[in-house]
């Protein structure tokens, strides 16, 4: 099980990081994130069940919002996500898959993860390699703390008692408003670059609290590569998008040689 590594305290900083000590016959390693998999988008959800049939690794992580909106594991009594726990469990019949929540999928709950035999993945969390390289990964929304609106959001959408209060409503009504938040996202959208970024001292922060040097996170759809204040290194995932005329899906692969990025498209 993971151990807790207590992060250091001010605003923004992680309660806890999770440690996670790879099994030393894992070599090669792939993160992909942002995939918003839904019913509306069959190209991405057809490259992703290929990936997961045809990936070469030793362990896949999927770093948040797997799904465009998780309103409780009742869901997968619906065909499309029903579809998509099949196609994970035969998936990590074959490797391990970890499975990290995002801001869309923050309601993923044991009964998908008993249905789909992946490992769920504490946000952040340090991956140790046995070749004594360290990994930290997150799904990067807690680092955007410029955006105080939704930091307050995230707050009390993680509340326990928030969570259970949705959960009581019934399937159908969540669903609604799901969909009804889902629009009303997309009447307003706006690019990638005019919403807050990763907060580089925070970034640094959380590093230098678990002795890494190099960050993986998804979120905010900005992918490449930036030299952090510490002299760190941060990569962000690309989302998927293959229902689009400018498709894009990227995946980082981490290994003895380090982090390398691969295009899907």
């Amino acid at each position: 099980m993971p151990e807790s590594l207590a992060a250091q305290a001010s605003p923004g900083a992680a309660p806890a990081i999770a440690e996670l000590r790879l099994p030393a016959v894992w070599q090669r390693l792939v993160f992909i994130s942002d995939l918003h998999l839904c019913e509306e988008l069959p190209r991405t959800g057809a490259a992703f069940e290929s990936l997961l049939a045809t990936v070469q690794a030793d362990a896949l992580f999927i770093l948040g919002d797997l799904f465009e909106y998780w309103v409780g594991d009742d869901m997968l009594a619906q065909p499309f996500e029903a579809h998509c726990a099949n196609a994970l469990r035969q998936a990590t019949a074959r490797l391990p898959i970890h499975v990290l929540r995002g801001n869309r999928d923050f309601l993923l709950g044991e009964r998908f993860f008993a249905a789909t035999g992946c490992v769920d993945l504490a946000d952040p969390t340090a991956l140790r390699a046995s070749w004594g390289e360290s990994l930290l990964v997150t799904h990067g929304d807690a680092l955007c703390i410029a955006d105080t609106a939704y930091q307050q959001f995230r707050a009390q959408v993680r509340q326990p008692a928030w969570q259970a209060a949705l959960l009581a409503r019934p399937l159908e009504e969540r669903l609604a408003l799901a969909r009804q938040m889902r629009a009303a996202s997309r009447s307003g959208d706006r690019a990638p670059e005019s919403y807050a970024d990763a907060d580089p001292a925070l970034c640094c922060q959380w590093l230098e609290a678990v002795a890494a040097r190099h960050l993986i996170h998804g979120h905010t759809h900005r992918p490449g590569r930036d030299r952090l204040p510490c002299d760190g290194w941060r990569d962000v995932l690309s989302d998927w998008e293959l229902d689009q005329p400018q498709p894009r899906a990227d995946m980082l692969i981490w290994s003895r040689e380090g982090v390398q990025r691969q295009s899907l498209v």
